[in-house]
């Protein structure tokens, strides 16, 4: 697949673990620099530290930030500018879900601070870097949404409708920086990672036997799709959202 990535520096939140971490690696093996954020100073270290023993020929920079701290967020982005020059691709990966339970159940703290980091931060994210970089010489943008944003479900209706928000957010920013800048959207099924644990853990095989092509996601499974979202290979797509669910979604009904 001709991506073009090599050179291009990739700016990735919510990289220290899960999902981010395979994105680091994937944009990594095609020879893109990666700016690694998340909150955890120590965890991006270590994460640093393997790719950049694994891809040596790439520029891997750790900084750590708060998706939702403003000041936070504009120091990564300054960082990346000055170790690498600019950012040609941002993934909007970082999300959280505080709460569990009827939609109607939640406390303000837990909404706003899910609003906060799935949808805000997009917009902000977004903003510093057209300003520090995209802006003016272009790029891609991927937000990382999930399938939740697409179906109804229980006890996570206030994640899924922030990932809703997310599937428009894409949309929006596609059609206000196009040409210059793609955006797109990749949208998870049930992924092994730690923020989905309760929702997996001790249920791999009734789940497996559910999804049409037989597991779990993986972690690689979403990363494979945000480097073909990033790269040229998809040069004439933007506002669109690719689903990576096993084929979940094509049921005509989820257990």
């Amino acid at each position: 697949m001709r991506t073009g990535l090599r050179g291009r520096t990739a700016l990735i939140t919510g990289a220290s673990r899960g999902i981010g971490k395979a994105i680091a690696a994937a944009l990594a093996a095609e020879g893109a620099n990666v700016v690694l954020s998340s909150r955890d100073q120590q965890a991006l270290d270590e994460v640093a530290n393997e790719l950049g023993t694994t891809h040596p020929d790439v520029g891997v920079l750790a900084k750590a930030a708060h998706v939702g701290d403003a000041d936070q967020a504009a120091a990564c982005v300054d960082a990346a500018v000055a170790e690498f020059g600019g950012i040609d691709v941002l993934v909007n990966n970082a999300g959280t879900n505080p709460y569990c339970g009827p939609l109607a159940d939640i406390e303000p703290a837990a909404a706003e601070k899910t609003v906060q980091v799935n949808q805000f931060a997009i917009v902000q994210w977004t903003r510093l870097a057209l300003r520090a970089s995209l802006g003016e010489h272009g790029g891609t943008i991927v937000n990382i949404a999930s399938v939740g944003g697409l179906v109804t479900e229980e006890g996570i209706g206030y994640y899924n409708a922030t990932k809703a928000a997310v599937i428009h957010l894409s949309r929006q920013f596609a059609m206000e920086l196009a040409p210059r800048i793609r955006v797109n959207c990749v949208a998870p099924g049930l992924v092994k990672t730690r923020l989905a644990r309760t929702l997996w853990e001790g249920k791999e095989e009734r789940i497996s036997r559910n999804t049409p092509l037989g597991r779990i996601g993986e972690p690689e499974d979403i990363a494979n799709a945000v480097v073909f979202l990033a790269g040229d290979a998809s040069s004439w797509i933007t506002g669109q959202t690719l689903i990576v669910d096993g084929g979940s979604t094509i049921r005509a009904s989820i257990t």
